[in-house]
């Protein structure tokens, strides 16, 4: 699978580009018709320490599943949008089995 990681206004460190990618690998197994993803993250301004914001977009046959979560670290936000993601694709999944 195709993955796409942009970090808005910072550089992410090749450990967090590993982890992101790892998870959505895992992402396949759920559903075949996976052509790719796409990944930002960003910082947002704000006192509070959920400042970590991860948009996921998985392209799929069709239809894209979208997420976007917002936590204290990149990791539990992905951690976040990987699992709406992993609903979503069973949700997909299903209704092109009643076809």
């Amino acid at each position: 699978m195709n993955v796409t990681i942009s970090a808005i206004k910072f550089k992410a460190d090749q450990k967090l580009e590993a982890f992101i990618t790892d998870k959505l690998e895992k992402l396949s197994k759920l559903h075949d018709g996976i052509i790719g993803s796409e990944v930002t993250l960003k910082l947002d301004n704000t006192d509070k320490p959920e400042n970590k914001e991860v948009d996921i977009r998985v392209k799929i046959r069709g239809n894209d599943a979208m997420a976007s979560k917002v936590a204290k670290t990149f990791e539990e936000a992905t951690d976040q949008a990987i699992e709406a993601i992993k609903k979503q694709l069973v949700k997909s999944k299903e209704k092109e089995r009643n076809k």
